[in-house]
């Protein structure tokens, strides 16, 4: 069970004598249920708070529901602990001192370094490699000699012999170290020093007697060790302690009395008053606490899903993790992209050799070939040939399914050998697929191909971000120079003025007092461009017809320079569009790179949305993962996202993330509409033309995964 602050946490009990028609709350990680909705929201509220523990891991900061999944995924790992390898190391924490970090890397390193008798191995027989198993270890005093079994396929001793610990070989560790860290705190009640469960102990023999060495450091009282301390400092602790607790109760005592005078002076409060005090809801909250007010929407109808699936409900979580690993990485898969109409009527389909399916095996079976994992070793063990071809691509799938760890699968593999691979439930042929993508992941070429996509990601990302810096100081520039310009063209105007209004009381009235200089420089504007009108138009007298052809001339550079403006507009506003489509680029080549699939989010009932890249549909997965269904019409998309609450904190991310992808989605829902109409229409045309001819449809669109053809398919 999780710890709540790091303590033991005990969930409410079942009420008793329930009626079985009255209508109850249950929490739905823990079953507890509740009678009353407002302690059921409370104890929800307190499970939803990042308070928990992972009692395990001793992961913190979760939720209850992420602590219990963590706490059940380390169990999981703790069972697969080496049952020959538990009484040495429980020997090994027993009253051990030591943080967890040093005794898992003690332990971890005197494993490496140790052999145990039952350790499972290989070891040099005849110049060749088998599995074996220790059963004794002779030691006497000079050579150390081990006593083996060797060991089967179905983990049986066959033969036993004594070889040398050179002869020895460890492939790989037993365990990691998060598996023995689990190990240690599952199977310890203390720590400092660590304390293993009394059953482990007896079961193991290991003593339970506390060692003299730290006797002298803890002493033990009521069944709890506590550090040993000189009985002066025991008194002086004592004498602090009182003396805290007695200025804590005065100025509890002090504080009491001041409160009690406050609400004597203010009188009693009324309803009213503490009504207008009470904080309005700061939105968004957990969808489930809100309540609908007088200010929401008209909110639509969410539209019905559709269920129309053709393999099992259960199996479409497998379904669609396979199709997504295929879209994914064709390219290293060298497998040519088929849809997941395509995929789902095949794995339906009960032919032994249909292509799409024996081109998927053999594409995944190929990769784990060229990892060179434990999969090629058991390849090489068999001599097999490394070419997979359409008639023994069989005998590859079983010997993948007759690995170790795969007990439910390898009872098929006898079906499989026969040749009636499509006899096989849907759920064993995806499970079996499940199996190989798993496998898929964990190689060196899909992990070189996700850092290489890392990498171009981050690249790219860095080149958008020094774009819209250099945007942002290409505008600062611009703004700058404006406001220069504009203070350039103040000082002009102003100095112009000045200079014409002087030249002007210059040559008329040179002798005139200070006083009238003054009164004329202050209404000296229009005298000023009368003068100059006045010089202007005798020089054009002056001129006579030579001033004509200046005043065209001089119009014609205006046209000039007007052109040359607008041509230079045109050159702004084609920079200015240029970096907006380098980053509409940047952002889809983004895109584009980004090979993982995640939900767009939760609605109030927790149930996820999916969006695939390659699919016109839109997925929705229930919240125990055991309901799928999909919107296919952009009504549909428009109907969900008009019935999703805003309020609340998982439908307004879900709402946000429609809105970012609603032109990629609905154009993909609109698209394959399209399609799934015309592939009727030609449908009902082939089945005309087939009652004529009384010929099969073959070439029926729903039939397209019989003609699959692998044209990446490796020579």
């Amino acid at each position: 069970m999780p710890l709540y602050k790091r303590k033991p946490f005990s969930l409410v009990e079942s009420p008793q004598h329930l009626d079985p028609q009255e209508l109850v709350f249950q929490v739905r990680f823990t079953k507890e249920i509740f009678q009353d909705y407002q302690k059921y929201l409370k104890r929800l509220n307190l499970y939803r708070q990042r308070v928990w523990t992972c009692k395990v891991t001793g992961k913190t900061n979760l939720t209850y529901e992420e602590a219990f999944v963590s706490e059940r995924r380390a169990m999981e790992k703790v069972q697969q602990f080496p049952k020959e390898l538990m009484a040495p190391v429980l020997h090994m924490i027993q009253y051990s001192s030591l943080s967890l970090k040093d005794l898992v890397n003690e332990i971890y390193i005197k494993l490496q370094e140790r052999l145990f008798e039952g350790l499972e191995l290989h070891g040099r027989k005849e110049q060749s490699v088998f599995a074996c198993k220790i059963l004794m270890i002779l030691d006497d005093g000079h050579n150390m000699q081990y006593k083996v079994g060797w060991v089967d396929k179905g983990k049986k001793v066959t033969d036993t012999s004594i070889i040398k610990a050179e002869d020895l070989i460890r492939k790989k560790p037993p365990f990691s170290r998060n598996i023995l860290k689990a190990f240690i705190r599952e199977s310890t009640s203390k720590s400092a020093p660590w304390v293993v469960h009394e059953n482990l102990a007896k079961k193991h023999g290991i003593s339970t007697e506390f060692p003299e060495e730290l006797r002298d450091k803890l002493t033990i009282r009521n069944g709890k060790e506590r550090k040993n301390a000189g009985r002066n400092n025991i008194m002086d602790a004592g004498d602090n302690r009182i003396n805290k607790k007695r200025k804590n109760t005065k100025n509890e005592n002090l504080e009491g009395m001041d409160m009690i005078n406050k609400k004597i002076k203010k009188g009693p409060k009324s309803a009213e008053e503490e009504k207008m005090k009470e904080k309005p809801v700061k939105y968004p909250i957990d969808d489930l606490l809100v309540q609908p007010g007088a200010d929401d929407p008209v909110f639509t109808d969410r539209p019905t899903l559709s269920t129309d699936f053709c393999v099992p409900m259960d199996c479409l979580g497998d379904l669609l993790m396979v199709w997504d690993f295929c879209s994914s990485f064709n390219r290293l898969l060298h497998l040519w992209p088929f849809s997941l109409d395509d995929f789902e009527n095949a794995i339906c389909h009960k032919d032994s050799n249909l292509m799409l399916i024996v081109e998927l095996h053999s594409a995944i079976i190929r990769l784990l070939i060229k990892d060179e994992s434990d999969y090629f070793m058991a390849i090489q063990n068999k001599k097999r040939k490394l070419k997979i071809t359409l008639t023994n691509w069989s005998e590859y799938l079983c010997d993948f399914l007759e690995m170790e760890d795969r007990v439910e699968l390898s009872s098929h593999v006898t079906t499989i050998k026969r040749g009636h691979y499509g006899l096989l439930d849907i759920y064993v042929k995806l499970g079996i697929l499940r199996e190989l993508v798993s496998e898929a992941l964990s190689t060196d070429a899909v992990r070189e191909k996700l850092d290489d996509c890392i990498e171009q990601q981050q690249a790219l990302a860095a080149t958008r971000r020094e774009g819209t810096r250099k945007k942002k100081d290409d505008q600062h520039l611009k703004e700058e120079e404006t406001d220069v310009k504009e203070m350039d063209q103040e000082h002009i105007v102003g100095n112009g003025k000045e200079n014409s209004c002087n030249s002007a009381l210059a040559q008329g009235t040179k002798s005139v007092h200070s006083f009238k200089n003054n009164h004329i420089s202050q209404n000296g504007d229009s005298k000023c461009d009368l003068s100059n009108s006045r010089e202007t138009a005798n020089k054009l007298r002056m001129d006579d017809g030579g001033g004509m052809e200046r005043v065209k001339s001089l119009s014609g550079t205006k046209d000039n320079m007007k052109g040359q403006r607008r041509g230079k507009d045109k050159d702004k506003e084609a920079r200015e569009k240029k970096p907006e489509d380098r980053e509409r680029h940047l952002e889809r080549e983004i895109e584009k790179l980004s090979i993982r699939t995640a939900s767009l989010g939760k609605d109030r009932n927790y149930n996820r949305y999916w969006f695939f890249r390659r699919e016109g549909r839109l997925f929705v997965e229930s919240s125990d993962h055991k309901q799928w269904g999909y919107y296919s019409a952009k009504e549909e998309l428009d109907a969900l996202m008009g019935s999703l609450n805003p309020k609340g904190e998982r439908e307004r991310a879900l709402q946000r993330q429609l809105e970012k992808y609603y032109h990629r989605i609905s154009t993909a829902l609109q698209k394959r509409s399209k399609d799934v109409a015309q592939k009727i229409l030609l449908e009902e045309a082939v089945l005309r033309r087939s009652t004529r001819v009384r010929a099969q449809p073959r070439d029926s669109p729903a039939m397209a995964f019989l003609r699959y053809v692998n044209k990446w398919k490796e020579n």
